[in-house]
């Protein structure tokens, strides 16, 4: 038999509170930096898409993948204006 000790847990340093924050400050900072594209994209999204999904409505709803089509451009239409509706301000 083998006489093994456990393993102390000196060796894993706990992180500290300034590198909780520093970290926390970096994710922070990498959304701000996105924000602001993405709501620029997001609104003219959704003021463009209305004009691709017209032509499908002069063509009629009828068929079940022109209908599903439908449905999901007018889906992102509405995800795109959540997005997008702080863009101006």
């Amino acid at each position: 038999m083998s006489n093994h000790t456990p393993l102390s847990n000196e060796s894993v340093t706990p992180s500290s509170p300034e590198a909780d924050r520093n970290e926390e400050r970096r994710s922070h900072s990498a959304v701000r930096s996105l924000k602001r594209p993405l709501q620029f994209v997001s609104f003219w999204v959704a003021i463009a898409l209305p004009f691709v999904y017209l032509p499908l409505l002069t063509r009629g709803l009828g068929d079940p993948q022109v209908t599903f089509t439908f449905l999901m451009l007018l889906a992102l239409n509405v995800f795109a204006l959540y997005i997008g509706h702080d863009y101006g301000e």
